[in-house]
């Protein structure tokens, strides 16, 4: 018991549990933020349930290269534009590098949208695979 009153020992107590939330963090942000697939596991999911590509990022970025049938949806306008999309497929959800699309999968996820998916690094990590962009 006298170890748990120690000064330091307390202090080493508290650096551990820092730590390990800091460890979890990334594995619980991201499952809140709709699960993550690479580029091969997107490309596959698109062949092969015919997922549908939403690109949240700007009307400008989206107009430099975009994923192959890509729809451009940007973050603001999920809410509005969610029935744009079939609920009974798969959702892609494309960034520049993989961020800031948690909101927008909340949104799809709120417009009835069951399936909803990120694809991690974003157009970045599309173009770094070598895979074909639209322009």
């Amino acid at each position: 018991m006298q170890f748990l009153v120690d000064p330091f020992n307390l202090l080493l107590i508290a650096l551990a549990c820092v730590s390990g939330g800091l460890l979890l963090w990334p594995m619980l942000r991201d499952g809140a933020g709709g699960l993550n697939l690479t580029t091969l596991a997107a490309t596959q999911m698109i062949n092969s349930r015919h997922a549908q590509v939403v690109d949240v990022r700007g009307p400008e970025q989206f107009a430099t290269g975009s994923v192959p049938n890509a729809r451009n949806i940007p973050v603001a306008e999920i809410g509005k534009r969610c029935g744009e999309l079939r609920k009974d497929r798969p959702v892609i959800v494309v960034s520049d590098q993989g961020r800031s699309t948690h909101s927008a999968v909340a949104g799809l996820k709120a417009g009835g949208i069951g399936e909803v998916y990120v694809l991690a690094g974003g157009v970045g990590a599309w173009r770094e695979a070598g895979l074909p962009l639209k322009k």
